[in-house]
């Protein structure tokens, strides 16, 4: 790799501090960072769908990451490999597998506790009572952990990862409200992520990966690529790992929940078989008898086919739905679900193999648009794979997400996050008890409080509130810092970790309570 490359400037390039990195690639050198940081190690008490409690049969976000990971590797190595898709690989700005596997190892640090069902409370708290209008998103939070959280980079700010790296970890490469401008939300068809509202008109959208206290990395890491994609873009790079997480997303959750026998045969069964019988007929409903009827089987697959056509016309066909939704029945309901997991060695290699069989026949699916829709990024599947892969996560989604009993655990933990956000919240507030902070949380008071103070001096319409009211006072600046470092601090926690915390700012806990990374 030529080291002059803008793709491999870092954030600080003179900062050293003693900091000795054991590889000589650039790009290695930050994959080793992420992995070598705490917050990379946390992932393994962080929920992915539902908590493991000790048993190792399901991911976690530890294991989740590292198999995305693997799969972005491949997936890089598979583009380079071919002369025209590296040609238009290197034209677009660039794929090289360090960047990718980096990228997917770093790309859900910002998952708070308790998977996405914390990350939506986290937002709304944010929002509503600190009045933050970046709210929280996990992907936003990754970004400023890698920039500006952790302190294991030269300049103890940041990693001071490449630019080409920061650039590979932003999903959905825009701001959540006025960046870039024009905002992708206001193109005639918006890319996907974009498309998703807030919870109130002019709350901007719900999945971006910036705040905007990180806005200046963000343009630093785009600046490589101008010319080369457009604004909202993801890089080469993030769309390998993007591409890579929905292939392990849609294959090792089904395989999870096979193991601890959540994704029963039958319901699965009756679902695919009865579209699969009845597809022409189910064509025929109108959309008010379909969710009528939601609950029979085949409706909620039809009600799929249908928000494709809406969603992603680019790309769907009824043919390939049709024979997607048969390859699933075969090698799912047909294979994996027609016996249950007893935990033998036939019942685990059958797991295996189809988590092999799946991940080879994605991974050999994936090719590069030199000029895609708005709904896909540079890296995609074909329309067959892609299809599979719509199926895959609707069985997941709808036979597990979708689950009263998960609600019920979800509702709860929920609670619990609320309830520890106001206890630390009051802590902070109150002034007999400043000199007794966690050290972690007054530091990161402290750094917040300079990031919009120096907004309020340089920019300060960036500073608004959630309602949109201007937020740049000394008061007001106090509060977010407040609101953005009580965020931070919580969403760096693991589930046991948040889960014993509240135990001790309750009175619960019968012994003091503490964790060096915490406290």
């Amino acid at each position: 790799m030529d080291q002059t490359d803008p793709r491999a400037a870092r954030r600080d390039p003179a900062g050293s501090g003693g900091f000795t990195d054991l590889a000589t690639s650039a790009f290695r050198v930050d994959r080793d960072r992420i992995a070598a940081s705490p917050f990379f190690a946390r992932l393994g008490g962080v929920t992915q769908v539902v908590s493991a409690g000790g048993s190792g049969l399901l991911h976690n976000r530890l294991t989740h990451s590292l198999k995305v990971a693997q799969v972005a590797r491949a997936i890089a190595e598979r583009i380079g490999a071919s002369s025209d898709s590296a040609e238009l690989a290197a034209k677009l700005g660039g794929c090289d597998p360090d960047v990718a596997e980096a990228a997917a190892l770093a790309h859900d640090l910002g998952h708070p506790p308790f998977g996405h069902l914390g990350e939506q409370t986290l937002d709304r708290i944010a929002r509503h009572r600190f009045g933050l209008a970046d709210g929280f998103e996990g992907n936003a939070q990754t970004f400023r952990i890698l920039t500006t959280t952790d302190v294991r980079g030269p300049s103890a700010i940041g990693l001071d990862l490449t630019a080409a790296v920061r650039a590979a970890v932003l999903k959905y490469p825009w701001a959540r409200l006025h960046f870039p401008d024009p905002h992708p939300a206001q193109l005639p068809i918006p890319p996907r992520g974009a498309t998703e509202p807030g919870s109130a008109p002019g709350t901007g959208v719900s999945k971006f990966s910036a705040y905007c206290t990180e806005l200046d990395d963000f343009a630093q890491a785009r600046a490589p690529f101008a010319g080369r994609i457009e604004s909202w873009q993801q890089t080469v790079e993030a769309s390998v790992m993007d591409t890579a997480d929905d292939i392990a997303y849609a294959i090792h959750d089904l395989q999870d929940f096979h193991r601890i026998g959540v994704l029963q045969h039958a319901p699965v069964a009756a679902e695919l078989g009865e579209w699969l019988a009845h597809a022409l007929e189910l064509a025929t409903l109108d959309d008010a008898t379909l969710e009528a009827e939601q609950r029979r089987p085949g409706r909620s697959l039809e009600r799929l086919r249908r928000r494709m056509h809406a969603k992603d016309a680019w790309i769907v066909d009824d043919d390939a739905f049709a024979s997607a939704v048969a390859r699933v029945h075969s090698e799912l309901v047909d294979g994996l679900l027609a016996g249950a997991f007893d935990g033998s060695i036939e019942a685990e290699q059958a797991t295996a193999a189809f988590s092999t069989g799946w991940t080879t026949r994605l991974v050999d699916g994936v090719f590069v648009l030199a000029t895609p829709p708005t709904r896909s990024g540079h890296v995609t599947l074909r329309p067959a794979q892609w299809h599979e892969v719509q199926v895959l996560k609707f069985v997941h989604r709808r036979f597990v997400l979708l689950r009263p009993d998960l609600a019920l655990h979800q509702r709860g933990q929920a609670s619990l996050v609320a309830t520890l956000v106001d206890a630390l919240d009051a802590w902070l507030l109150d002034r007999d008890e400043v000199s007794r902070l966690p050290r972690r949380l007054h530091d990161l008071v402290e750094l917040a409080h300079a990031e919009y103070a120096a907004l309020a001096r340089e920019t300060p319409e960036l500073l608004v509130g959630a309602t949109g009211e201007p937020m740049n006072g000394a008061d007001a600046v106090r509060g977010l810092a407040r609101g953005r470092a009580v965020i931070d601090f919580v969403a760096s926690l693991t589930d046991k970790q948040a889960v014993t915390l509240l135990d001790a700012l309750s009175g619960r806990a019968s012994q003091p309570w503490s964790d060096s990374f915490v406290l």
